[in-house]
């Protein structure tokens, strides 16, 4: 093949992991960095960055719900993910220029909300265009590694050029990012008039299992809480309850972050072969199995160790559970953006499983076997789900 030639074939191949580093550097930035951001322009309080992001969030919350449907009904997805790209450069601009808190807020809520749904609307064009199971796991992974370098380099720019500094960080990414949505636009072919249904999984419940598809949603909620909670808590619980020092907190969450990459890589040729609802199950096993190793470890050497059943677990829940949700729901969109939606209320109950570490009876270790019943519980949802999803037997069946 000629030279020109390979490079007309690679170049498609690299806009979407491309758009994906780019998507997960500018989440794996912002997040870490903004309630530096609200402290320092604005002198916010720790209340008062409480208040703005949970109201930010909220303001995501609505618009991972109201645009995707949207995108599905119009079948924009690429528009979409260029109008996020776009959005992306207005709350940074927003927050350079505005001098009140309550300002910067309603730039996060009406701009940033928006702005959030990138990821969303990557994944929900990767459904569309009938991208298996792996392709899916792979971008997701892209993503992880984003998420391993972008709280260092966060810090590193906050350190060198202030808040400020992140900010023009964030424009220079959310440019190259539309310019990789304009070539994907570009590259992509027309669709039909009337397109075929992406493909199905054999392995997702029956089509209109409705009570099934809840039941579904209602695990994840409790798989995503239980997830947010190790994630929030660790370093507190490394240094304080194991007794490491602070050095091993940041080992943990960095070899946590370095094993999910390829955990994301091999659950997803799997996934294209096994059943879903099978992958996520054993997830939350390996979940559960995690937490309960949490709750008696004593030593630096079994806290690394499982970090092999927390890779694995997070990347059938929050990579075959991405799949599984585009099976059960209808609409590339409206099912990335409810299964991102679950992880945001599981991140709001991890806060009352994280205070009941404050109970005498159960203490910060407790904290973890919650965590432990939490995840069985949503595990236990599963079987229930497909035995409700189940059409009833006909006399022939009898």
């Amino acid at each position: 093949m000629p030279a020109d030639a390979s490079r007309r074939t690679l170049a498609p191949r690299l806009l979407v992991p491309s758009a994906a580093l780019l998507w997960g550097l500018h989440s794996s930035l912002l997040s870490p960095a903004l309630a530096l951001i609200l402290a320092t322009l604005y002198d916010a309080s720790t209340a008062d960055i409480g208040w703005a992001v949970a109201i930010y969030n909220a303001g995501g919350f609505i618009a991972s719900i109201v645009l995707p449907a949207w995108a599905d009904r119009h079948r924009t997805y690429l528009r979409m993910l260029m109008a996020a790209g776009v959005l992306t450069i207005a709350p940074a601009a927003a927050l350079a220029a505005v001098s009140t808190l309550p300002w910067a807020t309603v730039a996060l809520v009406v701009l940033g909300g928006p702005a959030g749904l990138g990821t969303t609307m990557l994944f929900a064009h990767l459904r569309d265009a009938g991208a298996a199971t792996s392709s899916i796991l792979n971008t997701r992974a892209i993503i992880s590694a984003a998420w391993m370098g972008g709280p260092p380099l966060a810090t590193a720019i906050i350190g060198w050029a202030g808040a400020r500094g992140i900010l023009l960080t964030l424009v220079v990414i959310a440019l190259v990012n539309v310019a990789t949505t304009a070539v994907m636009m570009k590259e992509r072919r027309p669709a039909p008039a009337e397109p075929a249904a992406p493909a199905r999984s054999p392995h997702a419940l029956p089509p209109g299992s409705r009570l099934g598809t809840i039941l579904i949603i209602g695990a994840f909620v409790l798989f995503q809480a239980t997830n947010a909670t190790a994630m929030t808590f660790m370093a507190l619980y490394v240094t304080e309850t194991v007794g490491l020092p602070v050095l091993w907190a940041g080992v943990v969450l960095g070899l946590a972050a370095a094993l999910e990459v390829p955990a994301l890589v091999i659950i997803g040729r799997i996934g294209d072969h096994i059943s879903h609802l099978t992958l996520v199950a054993a997830g939350a096993l390996l979940s559960a199995v995690y937490y309960a190793g949490l709750v008696v470890v004593t030593e630096p050497v079994l806290l690394l160790v499982l970090q092999i059943p927390n890779a694995l677990g997070f990347a059938a829940i929050s990579g075959i559970g991405l799949a599984l949700f585009q099976d059960l729901i209808p609409g590339a969109g409206m099912s990335t953006g409810l299964f991102m939606n679950a992880r945001r209320v599981g991140a709001i109950l991890s806060g009352p499983i994280i205070a009941a570490g404050a109970l005498p009876l159960l203490g910060q270790r407790g904290i973890f076997a919650i965590c432990t019943a939490v995840t069985l519980l949503g595990l236990a949802l599963i079987p229930l789900a497909k035995r409700l999803a189940a059409p009833p037997a006909g006399p022939a069946d009898r």
